[in-house]
């Protein structure tokens, strides 16, 4: 019995040593991967990846993983040719295959959402108008026009849908008109506007479009997803 003790703490101990080992490497793999991953052609100030699974030694010999998480902030993209920031893109990769160097290639499946904040929305709106959470998942758009030489100002509440699966469209539900003549047209010409978000990989795509208190919630899906920065 005490041999049998014996044995069981040694190999409690090897255990121990190897799985400390593994997470090392880990932690290793997740700061390189870090400055080599890329989502298509956009930018961030900084990214995060979270390599799942164990034991991690077996699956760089195999030269995949099966499930990473990236996480990027401060994200520069473009929207209908136009700069569009988003503040945080969080994205589950899976069946994660590596080149030959040993770096992150390419995503069998990819799954994200990311986070545009309304100051940024409008920013990319090309629009003289303010943004913000209109409640109840709608946006309000506030701006200005000029009528009769008159500037009125007037919010409405949007619905935000996608269009093709890489288009955000920002659209009045009602536009109060107060009887006066061609309001409507110029008011709409300020508050609604399309933008379609460019520099996503190849095979990515916007699959749904969330209005929420902190911001515009975009989830983004993809098959066959290259993630390496060449």
């Amino acid at each position: 019995m005490r041999a049998l003790r014996m044995v069981l703490i040694l190999a409690v101990v090897l255990g121990g040593l190897l799985v400390g080992a593994d997470r090392i490497a880990a932690s290793y793999a997740e700061s390189e991967a870090a400055d080599g991953v890329r989502l298509g052609a956009v930018k961030a100030e900084s990214t995060d990846v979270d390599i799942k699974g164990f034991p991690f030694l077996t699956q760089v010999a195999g030269r995949r993983f099966d499930e990473v998480e990236v996480r990027l902030t401060g994200v520069q993209a473009t929207a209908g040719g136009r700069p569009v920031r988003i503040g945080e893109l969080t994205a589950s990769l899976h069946d994660v295959t590596l080149d030959e160097d040993y770096a992150i290639e390419r995503a069998g499946r990819a799954d994200g959402t990311a986070l545009i904040s309304y100051a940024d929305l409008a920013a990319a709106s090309g629009r003289d108008a303010q943004v913000g959470y209109g409640g109840n998942g709608k946006v309000k758009v506030t701006g200005g026009v000029r009528l009769l030489g008159r500037t009125l100002t007037r919010s409405v509440l949007s619905t935000v849908t996608l269009v093709d699966g890489d288009t955000i469209r920002v659209r009045a539900d009602e536009v109060p008109g107060e009887g006066i003549p061609l309001l409507e047209d110029k008011v709409r010409s300020v508050t609604d506007f399309d933008r379609r978000i460019e520099g996503l990989p190849k095979g990515m795509r916007l699959t749904k479009v969330e209005a929420r208190a902190d911001g515009l919630a975009v989830t983004v899906t993809g098959r066959n997803v290259a993630l390496t920065a060449g």
